[in-house]
């Protein structure tokens, strides 16, 4: 089996293709060689250049190693154990190599390159051989919603009789801007499922491991029930178990899976460990409070309750995590969520579909940029900003405010972001680093307040200020809120929360 790597280092970059080397914990300048329970794996580069760098990781298979230790009255075909693609095509094999020989680049540690391993590196990834049953077509299902342009050649039965058609094998080529760990996370989970069989006992461990590599894509993935079939092999128990846990992390908390870039549904590993500082307990079972995720949408539900909100906008509605429990106050009459990507709408609508239809039906989900004007979001009584603004880059801010509050201009406006000057409490959080990697910004209660009263000026609206989650005496709360109100007239307790 073989996989190959290739970094070429954009013009202006300040590192080098060859830094792939650090990322790999592999040095280019030689072969090494790893051995495995069922033969050896090889590293080797076959370029390594400041401007374009290769890693290849060839994996050689033992056909009597592999059945070594078999019981015996196995059902299988007895030479069937020896003779078989494996030595061949990408198979879980080569996804337990990945995670053997990769295994510090697929958790994304990299003492030597911290920040390259945070990095989007330009990559392609070769393999001239992957077994897949569904050809090109399951290929591209799988790899394009993951930021892959994929380019899947079928391989022929034999290129000496075109005539009997292709194999169930094809040439895969993938080529994208991503992190070196997650493009070995989506191979490691992707190849065994192409394969569909495992070539090593499955028990529960397995679902965390699905669990714990496919965090941040594996959730928002459309085809995710099919890929955790292939991926448990279609052991029922197993499948269900891995289902019920992927649907426990979608709707109750899919922020805590960090990578899915998704505002409304986003909250970081910060933003998670803030509901787990101080557990309380009660009886003899330890009850820990709710995630700060939970209390930003209670307290933005809050505000728009009390502003009377009966038509309301969720903004950047991301995968819908407010939008369901919005759904479940009659008060809110019509509900319009409005995301620019097309794959968390199509989660928020599948959470839609589960809930009865008095409550659906209330729903509408759009695509649209929030940065453009659109005359049919005039009259609502209120739009929620949740997590979004600070994803959006200082010079398009302008067209944002514009947007919401000069042209659709709703009665209310309520306003989250993360609170910088906080950051400083989450326990392994570097200094000036964000707590999410498409974050532009994050400002401190001054700066936002600065930014709240301007706007406020400008479009007319009075703002008060909220703490979202505990407050501590010295730096607030982890987010700050901001509730814009049309046409009021100001008081005392308007800026109250901003200093």
């Amino acid at each position: 089996m073989l996989l190959t790597i290739t970094c070429t280092r954009p013009d202006g970059a300040a590192w080098a293709a060859s830094d792939l080397g650090y990322l790999l914990h592999k040095n280019p300048s030689r072969i090494q060689a790893f051995e495995q329970s069922y033969g050896v794996a090889q590293v080797l580069y076959p370029e390594a250049s400041e401007e374009r760098c290769t890693a290849a990781l060839l994996l050689e298979i033992d056909p009597v190693r592999l059945v070594r230790g078999k019981a015996k009255g196995t059902p299988e075909f007895s030479l069937a154990q020896y003779v078989n693609d494996r030595p061949y095509a990408a198979s879980s094999l080569l996804a337990v190599a990945i995670s053997t020989v990769f295994g510090s680049a697929l958790h994304g540690r990299c003492k030597q390159r911290p920040e390259l391993a945070e990095t989007a590196l330009p990559l392609r990834i070769e393999l001239p051989a992957v077994p897949c049953r569904g050809g090109v077509e399951t290929v591209e299902r799988v790899f394009a919603p993951l930021g892959w342009e994929v380019r899947a050649t079928p391989l022929p039965l034999d290129p000496a009789f075109p005539e009997w058609g292709d194999s169930h094998y094809v040439r895969l080529e993938l080529t994208g801007t991503l992190r070196l760990a997650d493009a070995l996370s989506h191979l490691y989970v992707l190849l065994p499922v192409l394969d569909g069989g495992k070539h090593y006992w499955l028990d529960s461990t397995e679902i965390d491991k699905l669990l714990r590599v496919g965090e941040g894509w594996l959730v928002g993935h459309p085809e995710r029930e099919w890929i955790t079939r292939r991926y448990l092999n279609r052991r029922h128990a197993l499948v269900q178990d891995a289902l019920a846990r992927l649907a426990e992390l979608d709707d109750l908390e899919p922020e805590q899976l960090g990578a899915v870039d998704d505002t409304d549904d986003e909250t970081t590993d910060a933003d998670a460990s803030a509901a787990a500082d101080e557990p309380v307990t009660g009886g003899e079972q330890e009850v820990r409070p709710p995630s700060l995720a939970v209390l930003r949408r209670a307290t933005v539900l809050n505000a728009l309750r009390e502003a009377g909100a009966n038509r309301v906008l969720d903004l950047g509605c991301g995968q819908g995590a407010l939008l369901r429990e919005m759904v479940a106050d009659k008060a809110f009459t019509e509900i319009v969520g409005i995301d620019v990507s097309v794959l968390a709408l199509r989660i928020a609508q599948r959470r839609m579909r589960r809930l009865p239809e008095w409550q659906s039906k209330r729903v509408t989900l759009r695509q649209g940029a929030l940065t453009y004007t659109d005359a049919s979001l005039r009259g609502y009584d209120a739009a929620v900003l949740m997590e979004v603004i600070e994803h959006v880059d200082a010079p398009r801010l302008g067209a944002l405010e514009h947007a919401v509050f000069g042209s659709a201009a709703p009665g209310s406006v309520v306003v989250t972001t993360p609170n910088g000057e906080y950051n400083v409490r989450y326990e392994g959080m570097t200094p000036g680093a964000f707590r999410h990697s498409d974050h532009r910004f994050e400002w401190s209660r001054a700066e936002f307040a600065a930014w709240a009263h301007r706007v406020g000026e400008t479009y007319g609206y009075t703002v008060r200020f909220e703490p979202v989650g505990p407050v501590d005496a010295e730096l607030g709360a982890s987010t700050q809120m901001a509730v814009f109100t049309k046409g009021i007239a100001a008081t005392d307790s308007d800026t109250k929360g901003a200093a």
